[in-house]
């Protein structure tokens, strides 16, 4: 008789999103002709930019011809899209060879797929208010989880201790759901924590595009020591648009062993084993985003972003609501007015303004009297949220 994985029994009710749709349905159903402002969804509202679909329809018609046609690509990833992801980090000054980057899905694919690496003795630290695969993965893994909470005492970015010491360390800048972006020098404190103990930090920048100030790190590879430490997991969803078309990449550096085995050979040996790689038409459209005018395209989208934050944070500011995140980040995390909770500031909202948002408790336990909004949203809704907010919370 087959014996199941009884970690995934471990693992709690993920009834978050389930919970908001449920009460945003039962609203409707009472309000039928209200329009609901939704400022707490992660997708993108923007189309793929004009270099990328010219390189998606280059690419289709390559495979139409006898000549052009591209069948299995290397699993790791096409060079052509290996090399144009290792001359952007050049550009940050971080020196890569293309076979230190592999080509992905997703981040999210290979944030659970990247645990292969280590053995399930291995603990892993997550920081809360987390992304909830990061805690996820590992419970099915049957991992132990080190539980680092942060708060808005320390800007939700807490330092490294001996009292939170483990093997694996998420860390997440800009991260989610808080938008709190990690300094250099904080950063710095992580990478020698992580190599003074022998720990491997895994380093999610799925929304590094977002950062504006000049002083602060896009990638954990610029900061000295990191590769001797860190796997870097980055995904094209937010910077590019990509989250219908699916695109990231991995960045493992051949300086990062343990236990004398390489880390990059051991992950070529895994993709080799377990995928056959990214197709030829979504490794050129992802190309594209690296040229010099796909990276001025998905600049002028991100700049919509990043007004629709402009929009949301003069609001909170005249309101007099503290938040972090919203300039280098496409979060905005608030402090629940009048010491409410996440999901009565949900209630709230929803009743009073319209506005649909995500309560802090569906990060964790840090997140409770906190409360995410998104600026993915398009511009009219984001304006009138803005609006609606300021008249409720002033």
């Amino acid at each position: 008789m087959i014996t199941p994985n009884h970690h995934y029994a471990e693992l709690k009710d993920s009834y978050l999103f389930a919970r908001i749709a449920q009460k945003v349905s039962d609203y409707q159903a009472c309000h039928p002709d209200a329009h609901l402002l939704r400022m707490g969804i992660g997708d993108v509202s923007l189309p793929l930019c004009d270099a990328v679909i010219a390189a998606l329809h280059q690419a289709v018609d390559d495979q139409a011809d006898k000549d052009r046609f591209q069948g299995y690509l290397p699993e790791c990833g096409a060079p052509f899209l290996r090399e144009a992801i290792a001359a952007h980090y050049h550009t940050r000054g971080v020196e890569l060879s293309p076979d230190e980057v592999f080509v992905s899905s997703g981040a999210s694919d290979e944030l659970g797929d990247i645990l292969d690496l280590f053995d399930r003795s291995s603990a892993a630290l997550v920081i809360e208010p987390a992304y909830p695969a990061y805690v996820d993965a590992n419970v099915m893994a049957g991992r132990t989880i080190v539980h680092l909470p942060s708060s808005k005492g320390d800007g939700f970015l807490p330092e490294p201790s001996e009292e939170t010491l483990a093997d694996l360390i998420y860390l997440c800048s800009p991260n989610n759901p808080t938008g709190a972006t990690f300094s250099r020098t904080q950063l710095q404190h992580w990478v020698d924590f992580a190599n003074e103990h022998g720990s491997i930090i895994l380093f999610d920048a799925a929304y590094e595009a977002f950062i504006e100030d000049p002083d602060l790190p896009h990638s954990i590879m610029e900061i000295e020591g990191a590769k001797t430490c860190a796997i870097e997991i980055c995904s094209l969803s937010k910077t590019a648009g990509f989250t219908g078309t699916r695109l990231g990449y991995t960045v493992v550096p051949k300086a990062l062993m343990r236990a004398g085995m390489s880390m990059n050979d051991m992950w070529v040996r895994n993709r080799t084993t377990k995928t056959n790689g990214v197709s030829y038409v979504i490794q050129r459209g992802g190309a594209a985003v690296f040229t010099s005018e796909g990276q001025r395209q998905i600049r002028e989208n991100l700049r919509y972003y990043k007004e629709n934050a402009r929009i949301l944070m003069q609001a909170l500011d005249q309101a007099g609501i503290w938040y972090c995140g919203g300039r280098n980040a496409p979060y905005l995390w608030i402090e629940c007015p009048d010491g409410m909770g996440g999901w009565e500031f949900f209630d709230y909202l929803l009743n009073e303004a319209q506005v649909v948002g995500t309560p802090g408790e569906g990060f964790g336990a840090c997140g409770k009297g906190y409360f995410r909004f998104s600026t993915f949203g398009n511009r009219e809704d984001t304006q009138e949220a803005a609006r609606r907010l300021l008249d409720l919370l002033s």
